[in-house]
């Protein structure tokens, strides 16, 4: 494979980057060696063949192929003159049936902020990329709704926040010149070597550390835009101290603890791709508790572990048997905090069989759509738990 193609073929894969597929270096050599054993003359050999090795979730492919369209129509893609043209001056439509990502593919076309006038005709530069302007609407902006750009500032702020656990004391002790507590047998060992003679006596602190952090974490259809920014900040935290345990769950449950242990953000997203294959399907909300009740509760729920249990509680079985693992869940933590985007909206009311299940058994129930609710919650768990939020929610039932 000689001439234009290879460096058109890595300019799609950056492009593609820059919309949010998670698209790595390995995935670039297959896409390039997959083009080696096809027929370049057939523009449906070319797409099948990118479209194999740079997609691997199923709700990528719409985007991929919105993209495909837009980028591979002219042999001068690779400058992305014309897709821009195209983009912002309505020469040539793009395909009748835009994906939901086509804004972010739109937006990935076009080129930085800071290339888009020539160097002589901008003039004096004012480094106002992030206002306070822009930051206010950034924390308070749905995850839903932004745009590429936005969702790459977003993940930045989000990479950031700190998450410091209430600490709670354990049975170990440590050597404290002025603690509480006496340490008979190390007084002792210490008179031994003055001959027996008791000069000073050894005294020890109960030491503190922060309890274990479970993450439970819907990936169905309609949680997957929130799930995909939430690992970062999932990421963050794993990376940042130890305990972290971190589950996702559509139709089946994954443990992707190990995954996101990667110091790198983009191999730990790229492994746990190709470990979570339910990714934004249907939700089995019971079925999964009770896999993690009966296979990892009494694994990582010790010394106090404190759980987020992060979907909208909407349940694709019906709420079958989800109040009794719910409760079983509850009594195996020491604090259950339930993260749903659905409180967003003013009007939100516990009406359907999943969420009134789930309700009665959890100890906080906050949103999570944007960078100001993270900072809410993360603020709330640095603080040790209070049943009030809970009164009007469990009247509503």
């Amino acid at each position: 494979m000689t001439g234009l193609l290879p460096i058109n073929v890595m300019h799609f894969a950056r492009l593609l980057r820059r919309a949010g597929l998670p698209v790595g270096p390995s995935d670039l050599l297959a896409a390039q060696q997959a083009l080696g054993v096809i027929d370049l003359g057939s523009k449906a050999q070319t797409q099948a063949a990118l479209r194999g090795t740079l997609v691997h979730r199923h709700e990528h492919a719409d985007i991929f192929d919105y993209a495909f369209a837009l980028y591979w129509r002219d042999p001068a893609a690779a400058e992305h003159a014309r897709a821009m043209a195209a983009i912002d001056g309505g020469k040539e439509a793009p395909p009748e049936k835009a994906p939901p990502g086509a804004r972010r593919i739109q937006d990935a076309f076009r080129p930085p902020r800071e290339q888009r006038q020539a160097p002589e005709d901008r003039g004096p530069q004012i480094d106002a990329v992030m206002t306070v302007s822009d930051r206010e609407r950034l924390e308070t902006m749905d995850f839903e709704a932004m745009s590429a750009d936005e969702i790459a500032n977003a993940k930045a702020e989000i990479r950031r926040l700190h998450l410091p656990l209430d600490e709670k004391r354990t049975r170990r002790r440590r050597p404290d010149a002025t603690g509480p507590h006496i340490d008979l047998r190390a007084t002792l060992r210490r008179s031994l070597r003055q001959g027996g003679e008791i000069a000073t006596l050894s005294r020890t602190r109960r030491t503190t550390r922060p309890p274990p952090l479970v993450v439970l974490c819907d990936i169905s259809g309609s949680m997957s835009r929130y799930a995909q920014i939430l690992l970062h900040f999932l990421h963050a935290v794993a990376n940042d101290r130890d305990r972290v345990s971190t589950f996702l769950f559509g139709t089946r449950l994954s443990n992707i603890t190990r995954q996101l242990r990667a110091r790198d953000p983009e191999v730990a997203f790229e492994m746990v791709a190709h470990a979570v294959p339910d990714w934004s399907g249907g939700t089995r909300i019971g079925e999964a508790i009770a896999l993690f009740n009966r296979n990892w509760s009494r694994r990582v729920l010790g010394q106090g572990a404190v759980v987020l249990l992060v979907t909208d509680g909407l349940d694709r079985d019906g709420a079958a048997g989800l109040s009794e693992e719910m409760e079983r869940l509850h009594k195996s933590c020491a604090r259950l905090v339930w993260l749903n985007p659905l409180l967003r909206w003013d009007g939100f009311a516990p009406k359907s069989q999943g969420i009134r299940a789930m309700l009665p058994h959890v100890d906080e129930f906050r949103t999570v759509h944007n960078i100001a609710s993270l900072r809410s919650l993360v603020d709330t768990l640095s603080r040790p738990a209070s049943a009030r939020d809970m009164d009007r929610w469990r009247k509503a039932l």
